[in-house]
């Protein structure tokens, strides 16, 4: 950066029109960010007035993307969680129930530092129950105490298996983009949900069955 001035070179964005043209979403950004702007479409825009912060909203969408599909999903863990400690009945009640309390506040803290990781990275998090139950990967059911406490925990290790994999996916993608801070969250996270399932697991007498 030279003055305020960036270079952009016909690789410096991914992002697509609807008819493939790179130009056109060259000229449109240009119409947006530059006053004025140099039209060199094969070899690149010299593109002036543009802020720190509108370049960076462009960074790391795909990361971006994945925390906010952990906000929504880590909200409807948090409810079916929620569900299995209101309706929970039978062997290992004093046991299980308290403990579901220690499963919610996880995963709520989990909730807040991925929000918050997002909101540093210039995102915008799901915030209404609204957006949370139209993008969350995780199945709603009504609740019933007509469910047996194996059925309940079979659910939540089902619940976890897609948090984990949606960690991984996480990780992947933040390390493609370079952002390495948000990697270290998505590990350590990972990891947590890992021992959740191995606990659940044990408590059903079944291998934790982990793919790491």
């Amino acid at each position: 950066m030279l003055n305020g001035d960036f270079f952009v070179d016909k690789h410096a964005f991914t992002v697509k029109t609807e008819n493939g043209s790179d130009s056109a979403f060259y000229r449109r950004k240009v119409k947006i960010f530059a006053r004025p702007a140099v039209d060199n479409y094969n070899e690149g825009v010299v593109v002036t007035d543009v802020t720190k912060n509108e370049v960076f909203k462009m960074k790391y969408q795909k990361t971006k993307e994945v925390l906010n599909q952990l906000v929504a999903d880590l909200s409807q863990m948090a409810m079916v969680i929620h569900q299995t400690h209101w309706y929970m009945r039978g062997t290992n009640f004093l046991k299980l129930h308290p403990l579901m309390d220690e499963f919610m506040d996880e995963i709520n803290a989990q909730l807040d530092v991925i929000s918050e990781r997002l909101i540093t990275l210039d995102g915008e998090p799901f915030s209404t129950l609204r957006e949370m139950a139209d993008h969350t990967g995780i199945k709603d059911e009504k609740g019933t105490f007509g469910k047996g406490t194996p059925e309940r925990l079979a659910t939540l290790v089902k619940d976890y298996r897609y948090l984990e994999e949606l960690y991984q996916k996480g990780i992947e993608v933040s390390d493609e983009e370079k952002d390495y801070s948000t990697q270290d969250i998505f590990i350590g996270f990972k990891t947590e949900i890992e021992k959740k399932i191995w606990m659940i697991q044990a408590e059903l007498n079944e291998a934790p069955e982990i793919d790491a």
